[in-house]
């Protein structure tokens, strides 16, 4: 069968009605619907980029349709196969994936500048890591020289972003020389000037729209009209990295060294992580930026965030406090947990702070518990309020302020690069020796699910990927048996898993 090639010459978007079938064989092309109509190459990419390097892209905006190229079939059939389980959303709203007909994609490269530049700019930031010198793009495809000046703004700000942070992120992008941040109309904004007009541009096409910490803290970012800054002081809120004898100004507390060196050696910017945002940092950067709030004093921004879950339409009948604790302790440290006396089917849930409040809202708001689809929103409550002392409230409050059982509770810990949405594929691990894979498969299969797959760690028996028919048999499998004492001391350990077997 000879490749079908796909070219792409502007009116040349007829070739693509219905071509791709849903049951299409695999291919390293995908065929993407359903986009909504201003999403940028930016996102698209991001959707592909947690399985291996992206190689071309071809949007149909028209159409609101896009077809991916990746490096390799096998990262395609990993993508599709994650996102059937875990439906993708880019603003909110749901797309579609699925193989395409073509076995690559050849664009025109006239049509396709700007798209080629994105993938130049992000791929460059995914392997090398280092600044990037100005002929990595090639310059046909930026734009003419703008202003070296980059205007940034910052989204769903549930963190303080200090200017430390900024400096670490664009410093991929070239040498960063000047900083100015302030907070105008109640968001914070920064200017940020690089030496070069080339490094401004690369850093807006690969930054813009890309989350700083997991889900929170969204970049947007436009050129300047100014094309120079004029910086007077270096302190928390402006520095000139051209000019270290700058005076730090009148009552501008100078960043403290402690707060800068946690961010350094916290801060790993741009790994792939989980959570599908690219530039996601490791909790413990966003616990020192909590921090640093308390002492850095931001405006408008509290440390804490809401912390407090409102989660209602649970199933009355089954629903327990511990229950909660185990599905909602997969995306943080659950503290208390309270199922309201008179409205059985609504909990309170706290958390430890509001990234990881944000996290469990955002990964378990429409799942199924118990056969019910939960909602779960932000509560005004600021803390649950434990029944007061010989009074009996029937078991419906729970206090796990100092269980044993909290995830996330070292800084720096590995499970904070493992949270992933819901999945049907269960992590399991601490599996001990005497432990055999019909053990694990059976007491699986007890939780009311179909097991239908099970494969152990090459390196390491003593974790497992399990996979149940559907994502609803996961959850509940992972409630059930998460810290499932196994014998000899080795309790099990369930988490889910962003890989399919």
């Amino acid at each position: 069968m000879t490749s079908m090639v796909v070219t792409a010459n502007g009116n040349d978007s007829k070739k693509f009605k219905g071509e791709d079938k849903m049951d299409g064989a695999p291919s390293r092309v995908l065929h993407i619907r359903k986009l909504p109509g201003e999403v940028t190459e930016t996102e698209v990419i991001a959707l592909g980029l947690p399985f291996g390097k992206v190689t071309n892209i071809l949007m149909l905006k028209g159409k609101n349709q896009a077809f991916l190229e990746l490096a390799t079939e096998e990262a395609a059939i990993t993508m599709v196969n994650y996102y059937s389980a875990v439906t993708p959303h880019l603003r909110n709203q749901p797309i579609y994936i699925q193989y395409s007909n073509h076995k690559e994609l050849k664009t025109d490269n006239t049509l396709n500048q700007r798209a080629q530049a994105v993938l130049q700019a992000v791929t460059a930031v995914q392997t090398a890591n280092t600044p990037l010198s100005g002929t990595t793009v090639s310059e046909s495809a930026v734009t003419p020289a703008q202003s070296p000046v980059l205007r940034i703004i910052i989204d769903n700000m549930y963190y303080p972003v200090t200017l430390d942070v900024l400096h670490q992120i664009f410093s991929k992008f070239g040498a960063v020389l000047k900083i100015i941040t302030f907070t105008k109309n109640n968001q914070f904004q920064a200017l940020l000037q690089y030496g070069d007009p080339v490094n401004a541009q690369q850093a807006k096409l690969a930054l813009d729209g890309q989350n700083i910490y997991n889900a929170c803290c969204t970049l947007r970012i436009d050129f300047s009209k100014l094309v120079n800054l004029n910086v007077k002081y270096n302190n928390d809120k402006s520095r000139d990295y051209t000019r270290p004898d700058l005076p730090s100004g009148d009552g501008q507390p100078a960043l403290d060294p402690a707060i800068a060196a946690a961010f350094a050696k916290e801060t790993s910017l741009l790994a792939v992580p989980g959570a599908l945002s690219p530039l996601a940092i490791p909790n413990a950067a966003a616990a020192a930026a909590a921090a640093a709030a308390g002492r850095v004093g931001m405006p408008g921004v509290s440390a804490g965030g809401n912390t407090v879950l409102l989660v209602s339409n649970l199933n009355e009948e089954m629903v327990t406090p511990q229950s909660l604790f185990t599905l909602f302790g997969v995306y943080g440290d659950v503290q208390r947990v309270k199922i309201l006396y008179n409205k059985k089917d609504s909990a309170l849930i706290q958390m430890a702070d509001g990234n990881q409040s944000q996290l469990a809202m955002n990964h378990l708001n429409g799942q199924k518990m118990y056969g019910k689809i939960i909602r779960v929103t932000l509560s005004k409550h600021q803390t649950v309020q434990l029944p007061r002392e010989g009074l009996d409230d029937q078991g419906l409050t729970k206090d796990f302020g100092n269980s044993p059982l909290h995830r996330f509770k070292k800084p720096g810990s590995k499970n904070f690069q493992n949270i992933f949405p819901p999945s049907a594929t269960l992590h399991l691990s601490n599996i001990p020796p005497s432990v055999a894979e019909e053990d694990l498969r059976t007491l699986f299969a007890n939780t009311g699910g179909t097991v239908k797959a099970f494969k152990f760690f090459q390196r390491d028996h003593k974790m497992a990927l399990l996979q149940m028919a559907t994502v609803e048999e996961a959850i509940q499998a992972l409630i059930d048996l998460h810290n499932y004492n196994l014998g000899e001391n080795h309790h099990l350990r369930v988490s889910f898993s962003k890989s399919t077997i």
